[in-house]
């Protein structure tokens, strides 16, 4: 079996080197070409020689998340598999890694956990690593925090307080004879609130539009 072809981007000379020499040293893993620029990488990308099955992208460059764009560049020119290296757990750039291309996300400081993880990928069944994957769910909550916050927001800005006073008294169980009369309002007024409120929310019914409120942690 032909040995599996590694670049690695690096910009770290020191880490660099010591990673090309462990990488070296494994067996069926051969070290083909290393950089530590955007530039390098695109020069090798723009020759007739390159070729790769693995690349070990560091993800920040010079001080900057460059690796996520030489990624993208990297799969879609020769088609290598991409696994991004950080020193640090930068949780906030995992996503658009992967949006690049990256099949993987690897902590520098596990390097002894390459080997496996570059054999894994170039027989295209990398795993996502369980540092990557834990992460990946911190961003899906936070995103789906995220997401509430701004339907929470957005009822905010289309209910009106008395509107919102409304739903509250309906949510209790409240008529709307009696809700005219706690609110010292006519019937007709309760009824064309409710009406404003159930256009503006898209519900069916005052009750439905009383539980969406209340869900939304209105009530």
């Amino acid at each position: 079996m032909d040995n599996i072809k590694v670049w690695i981007v690096e910009d770290d000379k020191d880490w660099l080197r010591g990673l090309k020499s462990f990488l070296g040293a494994q067996s069926g893993i051969e070290v083909i070409f290393t950089a530590d620029n955007p530039e390098a990488v695109r020069q090798a990308l723009e020759s007739e020689a390159h070729e790769a099955d693995v690349v070990l992208m560091d993800i920040m460059l010079d001080g900057v998340p460059a690796g996520i764009t030489l990624a993208e560049e990297v799969a879609l020119s020769i088609g290598a598999r991409v696994i991004m290296l950080t020193s640090m757990e930068e949780k906030e750039f995992i996503f658009s890694a992967f949006q690049a291309g990256a099949i993987d996300y690897q902590i520098k400081s596990d390097f002894e956990a390459l080997p496996d993880a570059i054999k894994a990928a170039a027989r295209r069944e990398s795993p996502i690593s369980s540092s990557a994957a834990e992460q990946m769910r911190e961003e899906f909550r936070r995103l789906k925090r995220l997401e509430r916050e701004f339907e929470v927001k957005k009822m905010q800005d289309l209910i009106t307080p008395s509107e919102l006073e409304l739903l509250k008294l309906i949510d209790k169980g409240y008529t709307q004879t009696e809700i005219a009369s706690r609110l010292v309002i006519s019937i007709r007024t309760v009824k064309n609130h409710v009406n404003h409120v159930l256009k503006k929310l898209g519900s069916k019914g005052s009750k439905e539009a009383a539980k969406e409120a209340k869900d939304m942690g209105l009530l």
